[in-house]
């Protein structure tokens, strides 16, 4: 199976960017759609973003206008640039791949990444 690494969350002001990387084992050219996700306390896992391999983009209504969601299939690595950070972004951001019609996420998540935006 792909493995699938996530990194580049931190401590962030509002209204302050990050941008995460989901690092994979295989070429993501091969898998047809990426998606990140994100599990804030207490409240389930979300898909935030997804982005397929014929470069169709989705995004939750509340991050549209301000994540992009791309990749570089050269590097194998799938990039969520994140602007304009609320508090309500904090949570634990993950990637996975997505199968099916319904775009259903492998079971197998990773460690994810800590956003945290905050004062």
């Amino acid at each position: 199976q792909v493995q699938l690494v996530e990194s580049g969350g931190g401590l962030v002001q509002p209204g302050g960017s990050l941008r995460l990387s989901c690092a994979a084992s295989t070429d993501i050219d091969s898998i047809s759609s990426m998606g990140w996700y994100r599990q804030a306390p207490g409240k389930q896992r979300e898909l935030v973003a997804s982005i397929t391999n014929r470069d169709i983009t989705r995004y939750v209504t509340s991050v549209k206008g301000r994540f992009i969601i791309s990749r570089d299939n050269a590097k194998n690595t799938v990039y969520l640039q994140m602007n304009n950070l609320k508090p309500e972004d904090t949570a634990v951001y993950y990637c996975n791949t997505q199968h099916g019609p319904l775009g259903s996420p492998s079971d197998a998540w990773g460690q994810g990444t800590q956003v945290t935006v905050s004062f």
